[in-house]
């Protein structure tokens, strides 16, 4: 019998990304063929997201392209776009089963009950059993994992349908944690990146547990095979002198530090109820500049929040140039129905936003070169080859390595000498001594 085929597609975040590689995992060891998703397939999944309104556009788009590829297969549309949308409302979008975020561990369970009960439905495996240590299909081969320690949010920002979406925050134990680590470490994989829906929040859902952030990570350093721990967006709070401290004192801690602003002005940062202040951000942020060399600190900002004056968005302009970070993911403001915001007077139109946004791409763009620049012949630099001799350094600067025989899963030391035609950094590994 031939086995039943599965395309798995993954929308929005990082941990989104962590779900389809636990989904890619448990479709292998049950027997199923994982195939691309522009390849025809007996099943379609969209792991779906719903944090803009372009998110719920792209989830639709891809449930319809599943659709058109087989017009025959079942299509599954799961995660935060199916949570905020009424059942049947998707059902009636050509989609075939719906899977909310709370049902995606027993999604293979809920897809043969569903062909069990199709007509001409294709049949699935009859308990075969892969074998062990079957590669997962992944964006990003075996060196780098988005690894998933926690899941919901507690923090309502005004703007923001995902607690809603994903509900209260959640986390598994240290112990559960380190045991999946391990198995994904044995497979090869060299880089963990820590994700959650609100990393910071890892272990405050079990206060008795005495387990947090900094012990996870402390816990996960020294594991074979684990050479590199990069850090997800954490939250401002966070940042305090003992984490920095204890984070400081973690070898395998790569100095890429993502911290949400959202906005540079005070006034648009509590209607967004976000609960620190500019000047409480940008401490936290020279704490980490006087603890780590050259860290690389990325954020993200709202442009056109409902209300937003000329005034407060200069504000923003200016504390970005203060700030002076090495990427800002520029966003404009999107409404989500059901959210404080969406109520808010004041709302911009989206050729003001555009406007708003295109002024602080220019800005960070500049801001993003400089950085990677003032690495040339700078000293040494560590990069986790990737696909194509490309890879990243611990500040996650992209570069080409320029060397014969590298190849992927490899950790090199060099220096990066120059930017390529491409826009990539060159990076020269050192020779090996005798």
């Amino acid at each position: 019998m031939l086995k039943m085929k599965v395309a798995i597609h993954s929308l929005g975040c990082k941990v989104n990304t962590f779900e389809a590689q636990q989904m890619t995992d448990s479709f292998l060891k049950k027997g199923y063929e994982i195939v691309p998703f522009t390849d025809i397939s007996d099943i379609y999944i969209i792991n779906t997201c719903s944090v803009t309104n372009i998110a719920d556009h792209k989830s639709r788009q891809m449930l319809h392209r599943a659709r058109t590829l087989n017009p025959d297969a079942v299509v599954v549309a799961a995660g935060c776009y199916a949570n905020t949308r009424d059942r049947e409302d998707i059902l009636n979008e050509d989609v075939d089963i719906v899977v909310l975020n709370e049902e995606k561990k027993d999604i293979i369970n809920i897809i043969e009950k569903y062909c069990e009960e199709r007509e001409n439905a294709p049949i699935a495996p009859e308990n075969a059993e892969a074998p062990d240590g079957l590669s997962p299909v992944s964006e990003f081969g075996k060196t780098r994992l988005f690894l998933k320690v926690q899941d919901g949010c507690n923090a309502f920002c005004s703007y923001c349908i995902i607690p809603y979406a994903r509900g209260r925050i959640t986390s598994p134990p240290v112990k559960d944690i380190i045991a999946l680590a391990k198995g994904y470490a044995d497979r090869g994989y060299r880089e963990f990146v820590l994700t959650g829906i609100h990393l910071s929040s890892y272990g405050l859902d079990r206060p008795d547990s005495g387990e947090d952030l900094i012990s996870l990570i402390e816990s996960l350093s020294g594991l074979d095979g684990i050479s590199r721990i990069r850090l997800g967006s954490l939250e401002l709070k966070i940042v305090t002198n003992d984490f920095v401290s204890r984070l400081s004192g973690i070898p395998e801690i790569c100095p890429h530090f993502h911290l949400s602003l959202q906005s540079g002005s005070d006034s648009v940062l509590k209607r967004m109820n976000r609960h620190y202040t500019t000047e409480e951000y940008f401490e936290s942020i020279s704490l980490l500049r006087e603890t780590f060399d050259r860290p690389a600190i990325t954020t993200d900002v709202i442009v056109g929040f409902p209300g937003e004056t000329d005034e407060e968005f200069e504000e923003t302009r200016i504390f970005l140039e203060r700030v002076n970070f090495y990427e800002t993911h520029i966003f404009k403001y999107s409404r989500r129905h059901g959210t404080v915001a969406d109520r808010m007077p004041g709302q911009l139109t989206n050729a003001r936003k555009a406007e708003r946004e295109k002024l602080l791409l220019q800005m960070t763009a500049e801001r993003k070169r400089q950085f990677e620049e003032a690495f040339i012949n700078a000293g040494p630099v560590e990069v986790l080859i990737e696909e194509n001799s490309q890879g990243y350094t611990r500040e996650y600067i992209r570069v080409q390595c320029e060397a014969p025989g590298s190849a992927e899963g490899d950790i090199l030391t060099g220096k990066i000498t120059g930017r390529l035609n491409n826009g990539i950094m060159k990076f020269i590994p050192e020779l090996p001594t005798e």
